[in-house]
């Protein structure tokens, strides 16, 4: 398996490129800000052909480029339904400050093909078996992807792309619109604890980690698993 990953120019969102060999079809997951020469490189460099779009969740810091990429080479986009409306005008997710920060200085266009992910369901796609799990709270249609991780440079016996559902340490913020933290909360005990330890995790931001080192350490898990010393203070990260 081949497993690609690097940081957008804004943000920090990471875009990754999953396949099951060189040469081969791939996905494309969450292709955010300025990612294109990036992902035209890697895609170049290891001579894949991407087959899809995958969205963990519709926040334009994970979605900016996808109607390029998409347009570009036929190929559909998935999201979850409760953040299809994002793809269309992202605005609706982002704060008042965000929307002056970006104040229409970000030309973005709607991909033409769009499929929907359903909780529990399997993708065939590149030669891979992707799971998809709901686990809203940062957005109501933020999903996780479970793939197979035999042959990764892990090898491990699973990946998680978790997007803004939990990150090394931390999770997504639950404060914009379309946000819950009780949401969340709901989703890290149902969705992410019943992960094996050995699963690792890629997330929308910042590193890898593994769900066994979250588990014993991530502080919203420790509350959500009723082992923490005190509630954490609210989540910060994401867009």
């Amino acid at each position: 398996m081949l497993v690609a990953g690097f940081p957008a120019d804004a943000f920090g969102t990471n875009c990754y490129v999953v396949a099951t060999a060189p040469g081969e079809q791939c996905v494309v997951v969450d292709p955010g800000i300025g990612v294109l020469d990036r992902l035209d490189a890697v895609l170049a460099e290891h001579r894949l052909h991407p087959a899809a779009v995958l969205l963990t969740h519709g926040h334009l810091d994970h979605t900016f480029s996808v109607a390029p990429v998409c347009g570009a080479r036929g190929i559909p986009a998935y999201v979850h339904p409760d953040d299809r409306e994002l793809l269309a005008d992202p605005s609706k997710a982002l704060s008042t400050d965000l929307t002056q920060l970006f104040g229409g200085r970000l030309p973005y266009a709607e991909p033409e093909d769009v499929a929907e992910l359903t909780d529990g369901a399997t993708l065939a796609l590149a030669g891979l078996e992707i799971t998809v799990d709901h686990a809203p709270g940062h957005t109501g249609g933020s999903v996780l992807f479970r793939l197979p991780g035999a042959g990764s440079p892990w090898e491990a016996e699973q990946i998680c792309l978790s997007g803004d559902v939990l990150f090394a340490g931390s999770i997504g913020r639950t404060d914009l619109p379309g946000g819950s933290m009780p949401r969340m909360l709901t989703s890290l005990r149902e969705k992410v604890l019943p992960l094996a330890d050995d699963t690792v995790v890629l997330p929308g931001h910042g590193p890898a980690t593994t769900i066994g080192r979250e588990r014993a350490t991530n502080p919203y898990l420790l509350e959500v698993a009723g082992t923490g010393d005190a509630r954490p203070a609210a989540p910060t990260r994401g867009l």
